[in-house]
């Protein structure tokens, strides 16, 4: 809203300093600051109303050290790191750019599914919470909404880079823009993959059908993501420190898929109109940082599936709008990590009691972050580790922008 008063304000008045709102740099840092002083020093309200309602955590004996203490810490405060970042957006965002209003809708779907499961956790006294189908139904009708947007909207689009015979003094760097379902593998030469030609099979209409494949793998992308930043957030800081880290290297890919200098430098692709995200994952960012403030251990706060599964639904759909999507083992390895040490343990379990007769585990338990609570590792020192192994993973992940 700011972002389109001082563009009246430069427009009419010739408002000195107005023009600064044109520079996503400058939206980002405010952005920025502002969720982060919302969600610090609001936060600490928020968190206070919530344990004044006794909305606290029910928690049940899994014989995990410190598990008992726990109990009764107010829950749901993921609300802290949607408020913190919807109201910079709002302020500072380009509102009818088409990638902003898919991560709006996205936080606000996923937020609103999260925030269900809670309720009938706390309220209803249901440790269970909202039934695992209705989640996954949830996760797969976001996913169907993405993947239409991002398939037939009109805005979203990308260039080709021209070939070098085709530039004019190097002022024409990309071709008209056009629709595409092209993304990038990491680590290969000619790292451009164009789904459509999974159905090369088709004829030459194959790119008419793309959606085909390409909704499919949204839905599962983002279905995926925000169950693997669920089982992560089991501990005091793991979900909170890790999402952070992966937002701001998605800030970093979005920015220069935005930037036509940068994605002709880099040799990326150039998807217009994506930079307006960077305003977004600067927000998101700065809400992350400040709900850590009482995230970590012991924690004032938990984020509940308010929170994780928000979080999950919209660096999936940051990774699949910059076209990076599968980057995602690599740059939310411990996302990945969590996720397949619950899918191995069950698979073993129940394969092993098929064909023996009795249950073997893999791990001591699962998600991977108990097996070390397991093995008697103090949670804050699994948990920096973990971020240790995250920030490893971010800058490989940054990395790939030019190892090929």
């Amino acid at each position: 809203m700011l972002y389109y008063l001082f563009n009246f304000l430069e427009n009419e008045y010739q408002l000195t300093g107005a023009s600064l709102f044109q520079f996503i740099t400058f939206r980002s840092a405010l952005a920025f600051i502002l969720s982060l002083l919302l969600s610090t020093i609001y936060g600490k309200r928020l968190i206070n109303y919530l344990r004044r309602l006794q909305i606290g955590e029910t928690v049940r004996d899994l014989g995990l050290e410190g598990q008992v203490q726990k109990a009764g810490t107010p829950t749901m405060g993921g609300i802290i790191i949607i408020l913190a970042t919807l109201i910079p957006v709002l302020l500072f965002a380009k509102l009818e750019n088409i990638y902003i209003f898919i991560l709006i809708v996205t936080t606000l779907w996923m937020g609103a599914i999260g925030f269900v499961d809670d309720y009938i956790k706390v309220f209803k006294k249901d440790k269970e919470g909202l039934k695992g189908k209705f989640k996954v139904l949830g996760q797969v009708g976001l996913g169907l909404f993405v993947g239409i947007m991002f398939y037939f909207h009109p805005s979203v689009t990308m260039k080709e880079e021209l070939p070098f015979s085709k530039k004019i003094a190097n002022t024409h760097l990309f071709g008209e823009a056009h629709k595409s379902v092209k993304t990038t593998i990491p680590f290969l030469k000619d790292n451009e993959f164009d789904y459509a030609s999974l159905l090369s099979w088709l004829g030459e209409n194959a790119t008419d059908y793309a959606w085909i494949v390409f909704i499919p793998v949204v839905v599962f992308i983002i279905t995926g993501v925000s169950n693997g930043a669920n089982l992560t957030d089991g501990i005091d800081g793991l979900a909170a420190g890790s999402s952070a880290i992966i937002v701001l290297v998605l800030g970093i890919f979005a920015w220069v898929s935005g930037n036509i200098i940068f994605s002709d430098y880099l040799n990326v692709m150039y998807i217009p109109n994506s930079g307006e995200m960077t305003i977004y994952i600067s927000a998101f960012a700065g809400a992350l940082i400040g709900f850590l403030w009482y995230n970590t251990f012991p924690a004032q706060v938990f984020m509940g599936d308010t929170g994780s599964l928000t979080i999950g639904g919209i660096i999936a759909v940051l990774a699949i709008a910059v076209r990076k999507e599968l980057l995602i083992p690599i740059l939310a390895g411990i996302f990945f990590a969590e996720n397949m040490s619950v899918i191995i343990q069950v698979g073993w379990f129940k394969y092993t009691r098929k064909k023996y007769g009795e249950g073997k585990r893999v791990f001591l338990m699962a998600p991977l972050h108990h097996h070390y609570q397991k093995k008697g590792f103090h949670e804050s020192k699994i948990v920096s580790r973990f971020l240790i192994v995250g920030i490893l993973l971010a800058v490989l992940s940054i990395v790939t922008l030019k190892m090929r």
